[in-house]
């Protein structure tokens, strides 16, 4: 059973539900009317009982999600709609991460920015052989605003996770996996019948040890996180009025390095 709508589409399958961004023609990006509608889908699946994990990827061979905002998308924004849009970002990642299902992103591509991020809230990643994965937002003169630098660090290490995200570099599917950001490397015809085989394995396993150990898993960083997120959104807000983030636009649309200043 399946349904789509505003570029995204969900279907089930027993105990295994798939979400799938399918905006193919514009890279799967996750705009404003993407990310409701997944806050929407989220949502419900909070409350569904018969499903015991879900699994989150991107439609085609080359994108799972390119993201939220790059400068050319930015430039279509005022600040405060892009702080409003970040916020609803963050809502719906903290959602997903606090789903009772297992939930599995199946990188099908490559994963930018806010896209990464969305990987980065799942429980476990699964990769492609030609899967990439970038926080470029250094480059641009601003930081991950929707959660990378609060999860990236519990997966791969602080030094680690400081220089993916102070250097924007872009990191293949092998790294990935020895870095333990991904779980495993698939080709790419074998991507989600390897992450669907995965659902059904969590779902044969009992609902109440499944959703009681991610429970405690959660509950376990959950101090830290909190604190974290709330200094993300509160330098998120004072960033996106600085002089370095209009100068990174800047760059990028003139084709030029930047000269960030620090303020």
């Amino acid at each position: 059973m399946g349904a789509g709508s505003d570029g995204v589409r969900l279907a089930r399958d027993g105990r295994v539900a798939t979400i799938t961004l399918d905006r193919p023609d514009d890279q799967n990006r996750l705009t404003r009317n993407v990310l409701l509608t997944l806050q929407g889908l989220v949502d419900g699946l909070a409350g569904d009982d018969e499903v015991q994990a879900v699994v989150v990827t991107g439609s085609g061979p080359r994108f799972f999600s390119m993201g939220i905002l790059n400068p050319a998308v930015r430039a279509t924004y005022t600040k405060d709609q892009i702080l409003e849009l970040v916020r609803v970002a963050n809502r719906l990642y903290d959602a997903i991460e606090a789903l009772p299902q297992i939930v599995i992103a199946a990188l099908n591509g490559a994963a930018r920015a806010g896209a990464a991020e969305l990987a980065l809230a799942c429980d476990i990643r699964l990769a492609a052989a030609h899967a990439t994965f970038a926080l470029p937002e250094a480059l641009w003169g601003g930081f991950p605003g929707a959660g990378g630098p609060v999860r990236l660090p519990a997966l791969v290490g602080r030094a680690r996770a400081l220089e993916i995200i102070c250097t924007g570099r872009e990191l293949d599917a092998a790294e990935m996996e020895r870095l333990g950001l991904v779980l495993a490397v698939h080709s790419a015809e074998r991507l989600l019948p390897e992450a669907h085989a995965l659902g059904a394995r969590i779902g044969a396993s009992g609902p109440l040890a499944v959703r009681g150990a991610k429970r405690i898993l959660n509950v376990r960083g959950l101090s830290g996180f909190t604190a974290a997120r709330a200094l993300s959104d509160a330098l998120r807000a004072a960033l996106e009025w600085s002089r370095d983030v209009d100068e990174g636009m800047a760059a990028h649309r003139e084709g030029r390095a930047p000269r960030f200043t620090g303020r």
